[in-house]
């Protein structure tokens, strides 16, 4: 069952939820995109690493909460003198220096294995400024930007810092693609949270014409894998909270649907 929201479900950007559909939409990137690149091009999953501080503003995204663990308790021995017992400690999640790994699609050529395009999809760690996420995606975009490489960037994040501020209005979503023969004409999709999600263009070798990505039908194929139908609680406001006019048109849909009284 697909999601009851036309486009974006505002209901998937919750924290917990959102690493597993980042991984997820990656995934059915790639499988919606191959069978249609091949033999051309192929589609490939890569990955960059950084290290999350204690510091860093966007470690609380990262790190669990204090797990509780109760050790075993020792055993005591048979002795005539007074023993003094030590109080059970709690076993805390070491809350430093995390290592993260995040996926993105790179677009190449089969033949010479060049790099064309690459495809990011932006996670919260890359929305908060000053952030080791944030300088690690701005680092990567930097790289292809000067390069002869294509970008196609997906921001279905109403949270967070944007990486580009378009000179037009304020969006819930944006997708954005620059060309490397173009760099100075971006190409944007803005998208709000009522938007169904668009067609968008893959640019490929300037012999070839773009390749339509249909957002909507990878989002879907990641809800349904993710089982999201059983796993969220639409009764509840979504994380973080949509508007007031938003969230009168959220809750008439989800009761037009069922799925709320």
């Amino acid at each position: 069952m697909p999601s009851p929201f036309p486009g974006m479900d505002p209901y998937l950007e919750r924290p917990s939820l959102w690493p597993g559909l980042h991984v997820a939409l990656i995934n059915h990137l790639q499988a919606d995109l191959n069978p249609r690149l091949l033999p051309a091009y192929f589609a490939d999953i890569e990955t960059r690493v950084y290290v999350v501080r204690d510091e860093d503003p966007a470690r609380q995204l990262l790190i669990p909460d204090v797990t509780v663990e109760k050790p075993p308790r020792p055993r005591r021995g048979r002795t005539q003198a007074a023993v003094l017992e030590i109080d059970e400690p709690v076993i805390l999640s070491w809350a430093i220096d995390q290592e993260v790994e995040e996926a993105w699609i790179a677009i190449k050529e089969r033949e010479t294995n060049r790099l064309v395009t690459v495809i990011e999809v932006l996670s919260p760690t890359n929305k908060i400024r000053g952030s080791a996420g944030r300088e690690s995606f701005l680092s990567k975009r930097r790289d292809v930007l000067s390069s002869e490489v294509h970008w196609l960037e997906i921001d279905l994040l109403r949270a967070g810092e944007r990486s580009l501020v378009p000179l037009s209005r304020p969006t819930d979503y944006w997708i954005f693609q620059s060309r490397a023969a173009d760099r100075k004409r971006p190409r944007g999709w803005p998208v709000g949270v009522r938007d169904r999600l668009p067609v968008v263009g893959v640019p490929l070798a300037k012999r070839d014409s773009d390749l339509p990505l249909e957002l909507r039908k990878v989002l879907d194929s990641a809800y349904d894998q993710m089982g999201y139908e059983y796993r969220i609680d639409y009764s509840a406001p979504p994380e973080p909270p949509l508007n007031s006019d938003d969230s009168k048109w959220a809750n008439a849909l989800l009761r037009k649907t069922g799925l709320r009284r």
